[in-house]
């Protein structure tokens, strides 16, 4: 703390370097070395909100990252704090997501000589395969230097999670006033434009021009760019036909008239020319890999890192440069190289997305009773359709996948799931980030193991009184909970069917409601939202609803054993 009035310290420094760069928001969990860090934050006007576990509250800052274009800011102790905030760490920078890890740290000279102090651990180099840039503070002097360039290394190029460690010898450390006001600085203009080359942007034009199939992917990275507008008119000046990935719906409305989620099989199939904005030939497509694609399919590819073409397929027309800017060039010379696409691709995309799309509503309009996931989902989406206002989160096997497919996004950046790791546990984090962030009401969508992973934050949910409803799924089991023993111990994958989640709420002061049935989740969901405080809905389905891996299950081998026993 401030000794005089001549003097300040690391503490301070720390908050004064954040808020001159815009960072209002602080998530963590207080300890050694640190607690009085939180405290001075909060006490300078800046909001802090603590977790119950690490992992969470990096969740939450690398969500904010996304849903702000600033990077979060998770607060960690030091040792087993620090690690369990590197799996968040590492998803926001698999996700490219923004975020500083900031932790404190024991003392140097007793960690580097192994002496065995309080929580030692080389948590720098621990840090860096996991984070787009770490570094250390040493000096208090070097404080506002540390926090400028974790901001501009977390926002710049492709974005990712920065660790930043300062020891706790480092937060105690007092300066004169004047000497630590001059050692903060704001960034100035921290993620530059990036503009694509002429020629490039003919070259893709050219190549989508020729096409008799052309098919736009729009990933998370378009919707992060906030391009919408652009991406927008150049969508339909093109009139080609796009393909939202599940954190890019609402990017374009999933009604939207070019949309093709509801093809995406035959979209993906037959494309023989694929514009990438924003989005990656990583497993979630299927790496641009034959049979999912064509074998003739022609990438193209707008991404800030050149470094990134070619990872998986020849990239026939690589556009360097930020996609707003790129985008933009796009649509400037459509009109002298204008893209004809063929009525037949139109007529057949459309005439898939219609019965696919009359199947869906033959698929929601089933009342099973035990509930199972489509009609417990028809109930939810008829609620969101209501309130399209809502972000929705989402994660788990089954519930995430048919989720995804049932769950229609009209608006952008209103969808959070689990991104290019497919990871369990974010639920909580990002649902608890969406709400301090945008003020907005929340409906986070949890498979009932998926949930188990952070759901120990509806304590934090309840304390600040966010608006957010968790509807779990639960049909008692990860995948499903109908597995029979092979002896008088539960099978690996089942868990209690008559768990009641919702008293965790009610024991935290939140409102609870257990459902049995689609008219009673949808009034309970209903009354959630409009409430605009803490819910859980406990949805109980049927034990045998589900299917093992979801949409992955050629990811999941089984044993010649395992498929025998079970009839396959």
């Amino acid at each position: 703390m401030t000794t005089s009035a001549e003097l300040t310290d690391g503490f301070h420094l720390v908050v004064d370097a954040l808020a001159a760069n815009d960072v209002d928001t602080i998530y963590g969990i207080v300890g050694i070395p640190i607690t009085d860090l939180a405290r001075v934050a909060q006490a300078s006007g800046m909001r802090y909100i603590g977790f119950r576990q690490e992992t969470s509250a990096g969740n939450a800052a690398a969500a904010a990252g996304f849903l702000t274009g600033r990077p979060g800011v998770c607060l960690t102790t030091s040792g087993p704090g620090f690690l369990n905030g590197l799996p968040a760490l590492a998803n926001a920078t698999t996700n490219c997501f923004p975020m500083i890890q900031l932790s404190g740290s024991s003392n140097r000279a007793l960690v580097d000589l192994q002496r065995g102090d309080y929580q030692d651990l080389d948590q720098l180099n621990a840090a860096r395969p996991f984070a787009k840039a770490a570094f250390r503070v040493d000096r208090v002097e070097d404080i506002g230097r540390g926090v400028a360039r974790a901001i501009r290394a977390a926002v710049s190029g492709r974005p990712g999670g920065v660790y930043l460690d300062i020891p706790g010898a480092v937060l105690g450390q007092a300066i004169e006033a004047p000497a630590g006001a001059g050692s903060v600085w704001r960034v100035v203009d921290p993620a530059p434009r990036q503009l694509p080359a002429p020629e490039a942007v003919d070259r893709a034009l050219e190549v989508l021009g020729q096409a008799h199939r052309p098919l736009i992917v729009l990933g998370k990275g378009a919707a992060y760019a906030r391009a919408d507008d652009q991406i927008r008119e150049f969508v339909q000046a093109s009139g080609i036909p796009f393909l939202p990935m599940s954190m890019a719906k609402g990017l374009l409305p999933d009604s939207h008239p070019q949309s093709v989620a509801a093809a995406r099989s035959l979209a993906i199939a037959r494309a023989d020319a694929v514009l990438l904005v924003g989005a990656r030939l990583n497993w979630l497509l299927g790496h641009g890999e034959s049979p999912q694609w064509s074998a003739d399919a022609k990438f193209l590819q707008i991404d800030i890192a050149a470094s990134e073409f070619d990872s998986n397929q020849p990239i026939a027309a690589p556009l360097a440069g930020d996609i707003a800017s790129v985008v933009s060039a796009l649509r400037e010379r459509l009109t002298a190289r204008p893209v004809d696409v063929p009525q037949e691709w139109i007529d057949e995309l459309a005439r898939r997305r219609a019965s696919n799309d009359a199947k869906m509503r033959d698929r929601l309009a089933e009342n099973p009773h035990p509930m199972r996931f489509y009609n417990a989902l028809a109930a939810i989406r008829s609620v969101l359709h209501a309130n399209p206002d809502v972000y929705v989160v989402n994660e788990g096997a089954n519930a995430l996948d048919l989720a995804r497919n049932v769950i229609d996004m009209e608006l952008p950046r209103h969808r959070l799931d689990t991104g290019t790791w497919g990871v369990m546990g974010i639920g909580m984090g990002y649902a608890i980030a969406a709400a301090v962030e945008t003020g907005k009401p929340v409906v986070a969508i949890e498979g009932d193991s998926a949930f188990g992973f952070s759901g120990m934050e509806v304590e934090t949910i309840c304390r600040y009184h966010l608006p957010v409803t968790v509807v779990i799924l639960n049909n008692g089991g990860v995948y499903r909970g109908d597995e029979k023993p092979t002896g008088d111990r539960p099978a690996p994958t089942v868990l209690n069917a008559g768990a009641r989640h919702e008293l965790i709420a009610e024991a935290f002061g939140g409102k609870g409601y257990h459902v049995t049935t689609p008219e009673e989740l949808r009034a309970a969901l209903a009354a959630a939202v409009a409430s605009n405080g803490p819910s859980v809905i406990d949805c109980a389905l049927d034990p045998a609803a589900g299917v093992e891996s979801g949409h992955l299950a050629n990811l999941n081998p089984t044993s010649v054993a395992t498929r025998v026993n079970a009839g396959a």
